[in-house]
C-alpha cells in the first residue's frame, strides 16, 4: 500500500513504528510470553484474603482505551477471554533516573490497539473496581491500523460500527471491538461438541468423505465446478455427502456420521451462505419414526448445553426444544394453511394452484418441486415451534424409502423451527431397482431445465446392488441451528467470513478516527 493511500493515523502509527526501531525496541519481539493469568479469572476469584496469590500476575492483551493522569494512567486491557483496567505508575515501571520507557514509549509512541504484556499485582481501586498494578511493561505488536471507536458507558458497548460490509469482511477488527460476537462463535463450537458428544455416546462413528466429487449428488441443488489437471476431468464441489455415507453403511458400519462443509451455487440471504456446514447420520436397522425421536432427544440435549435450558429465546419468541414435537403430513399442512386439498392432484393441476395462489413457477418443475414451492409459499413460515413435516409426496424425495401403509407417499420428514428446515431425513431407499428408476426420473427433469436435479450416481446403484440394510438417516443445517440458539437473525452472523463480493484492492471499508 503506498503512503498517498494511507490515512493520517496510519501514517502517523509507522512514524511512531520508525522511532521505536531507532531507540532499539522490537516492535514486534519473539512470539513467547509468560502468560500465567486471564482478565474475567482475575475478576472473578480475587479477593483481599488472598491477594498473595495475585502478587505477580502476567497477562497480555491488546490496549482498548488510556486515562492520562500525568505521572500514572489507567488503560484498560482486553486479553482473549476479556478486560481488565491496568494502573501504570511513571515511577513504577521506570524506578530509575531513565523515564523513556513512560514517557516517550508509553505515553507518546504507543496507542490503541497496541498489543502489549505486562507483570503486576492485581488490587483493588478506593472505586472498587478490580485492576493490576503494572511493574512491567513490554510490547508484543505495533497496531498499524486503527480501531473503529467504540463508546462505553456505565459498562455497557454501544457498537459504533453498524456496517454489515465492514463486519463480515473484516471479522478481526468485528471481533476485537465487540465481545460479544466471540460469545456467538463459542456458542458455535459448544454446540457442535453437544452434538459430538452425544452420537459419540450412542455409538456412533465420525468419518471424512470427498469433497470434491465427480458427482455432486446426495441433494437438489446447482453444484460449484472446478477441473482437476493431472486427471483432465470436471469435478464438483460436493452438495451433500449422503451418498458417500450411505456407502459406508453398504460396508457394514452400522452408524456413521460428519460435519460436512457442503457447496451450493444458488442464491445468498439471511439464510442461505453458498459454503455451509451440514450434520448428516446414518443408521442401520432404524426408520423415520426412531430418527423424530433421536432427533428430539439431541436437539435437547444441545439447547441446554448452549443456552442452559430448552426454553431459547429467538427474537421475540421462546421456542421450545423440549421433547416431544408436533407432527403433520405435508399435505395436511397445505390443506391447514390453504384451504385446499392437493394430495390428489397431477402436475398441471398443481401448476394452476400455484398462479392461482401467486406462487411463482415455471414448465421446468415436475410434481414434486410444484408441491414444495406451495408448502415453502403458504406453510413453512407458520410454524415457529420445532414441528415435524411428515409423509412427502414420492416425487419429492428420490432418495426415500416408499411409504409401507401410504401409497405414493414417502418415509420422509423435514423439521421446521421458526419458520425455517433446520433438518431433512428419510427412512432411506434401499432397493436399487426402485432407485435406479428415480435417477432416471431425476435425469428427465434436467432434460427440462431443471438445474437442480439429480445426476445419475451409477456406483452409488452398484454399491446398493450389494445390499443396503434397512437404514435412516438425517441432515442438520448447522448455522440455521446456531441462528437460533445465538439467537442470530442472520447466517452471516453465525459463520466468521461468510462469503462475499471480492474486494477492490487497497479499499478503505471505512474511516476511522480516534482520540486516546
Amino acid at each position: 500500500m503506498s503512503t498517498q493511500q494511507l490515512s493520517e493515523q496510519e501514517l502517523l502509527r509507522r512514524e511512531k513504528l520508525a522511532e521505536l526501531i531507532m531507540m532499539g525496541i522490537e516492535p514486534y519481539p519473539a512470539p513467547l510470553f509468560p502468560v500465567n493469568a486471564f482478565s474475567t479469572d482475575i475478576k472473578a476469584n480475587y479477593s483481599e484474603e488472598i491477594k498473595e496469590e495475585f502478587a505477580d500476575v502476567c497477562l497480555a492483551g491488546r490496549i482498548m482505551s488510556v486515562r492520562d493522569m500525568g505521572k500514572a494512567n489507567f488503560c484498560v486491557l482486553q486479553d482473549s477471554k476479556g478486560r481488565i483496567q491496568l494502573y501504570i505508575k511513571r515511577d513504577e515501571i521506570c524506578p530509575g533516573e531513565d523515564k523513556t520507557l513512560y514517557d516517550i514509549v508509553w505515553k507518546k509512541l504507543l496507542d490503541i490497539g497496541d498489543i502489549i504484556g505486562i507483570r503486576g499485582r492485581v488490587f483493588i481501586t478506593k472505586t472498587g473496581e478490580t485492576s493490576v498494578h503494572v511493574n512491567q511493561l513490554t510490547l508484543l505488536s505495533k497496531s498499524l491500523h486503527p480501531l473503529p471507536i467504540v463508546k462505553e458507558a456505565d459498562g455497557q458497548t454501544f457498537d459504533a460500527v453498524t456496517d454489515p460490509e465492514f463486519k463480515y469482511r473484516q471479522r478481526y477488527a468485528d471481533l476485537i471491538i465487540n465481545p460479544a460476537v466471540k460469545e456467538t462463535f463459542i456458542k458455535r463450537t459448544k454446540l457442535v461438541n453437544s452434538i459430538r458428544t452425544f452420537l459419540n455416546n450412542h455409538g456412533a462413528l465420525e468419518v471424512d468423505t470427498p469433497v470434491l466429487q465427480s458427482i455432486p449428488g446426495g441433494a437438489a441443488a446447482r453444484p460449484f465446478m472446478t477441473h482437476h489437471n493431472a486427471l483432465d476431468i470436471p469435478l464438483y464441489l460436493r452438495i451433500a455427502n449422503e451418498l458417500y455415507l450411505k456407502r459406508l453403511i453398504v460396508g457394514g458400519f452400522d452408524w456413521v456420521y460428519e460435519f460436512s462443509r457442503n457447496f451450493r451455487n444458488e442464491g445468498m440471504d439471511r439464510t442461505h451462505n453458498p459454503e455451509f456446514t451440514i450434520l448428516e447420520f446414518y443408521t442401520a436397522y432404524k426408520d423415520y419414526f426412531w430418527m423424530m425421536e433421536t432427533t428430539e432427544q439431541l436437539l435437547e440435549k444441545a439447547a441446554t448445553d448452549v443456552c442452559g435450558t430448552s426454553d431459547v429465546i429467538v427474537g421475540d419468541k421462546t421456542i421450545s426444544f423440549k421433547a416431544p414435537y408436533k407432527r403433520i403430513s405435508i399435505y395436511d399442512a397445505i390443506e391447514e394453511h390453504t384451504g385446499i386439498d392437493v394430495s390428489k392432484m397431477n402436475e398441471d393441476q398443481l401448476r394452476s394452484v400455484c398462479k392461482q395462489l401467486h406462487i411463482s413457477v415455471d414448465n421446468t418443475m415436475g410434481k414434486g418441486k410444484l408441491i414444495d414451492e406451495l408448502f415453502g409459499g403458504k406453510c413453512e413460515k407458520n410454524y415457529i415451534q420445532p414441528t415435524f413435516i411428515i409423509d412427502y409426496p414420492v416425487e419429492m424425495s428420490p432418495l426415500t424409502k416408499k411409504h409401507r401403509d401410504k401409497h405414493g407417499l414417502v418415509e420422509r420428514f423435514e423439521l421446521i423451527i421458526n419458520g425455517k428446515e433446520i433438518a431433512n431425513a428419510y427412512s432411506e431407499l434401499n432397493d436399487p431397482i426402485d432407485q435406479r428408476e428415480r435417477f432416471e426420473e431425476q435425469a428427465r427433469l434436467m432434460e427440462r431445465g431443471d438445474d437442480e436435479a439429480m445426476f445419475i450416481d451409477y456406483d452409488f446403484l452398484r454399491a446398493l446392488e450389494y445390499g443396503m440394510p434397512p437404514t435412516s438417516g438425517i441432515g442438520f443445517g448447522i448455522d440455521r441451528l446456531c441462528m437460533l440458539l445465538t439467537n442470530q437473525p442472520s447466517i452471516q452472523d453465525v459463520l466468521l467470513f461468510p462469503q462475499m463480493r471480492p474486494e477492490k484492492i487497497h479499499e478503505n471499508t471505512m474511516d476511522t478516527t480516534e482520540e486516546k
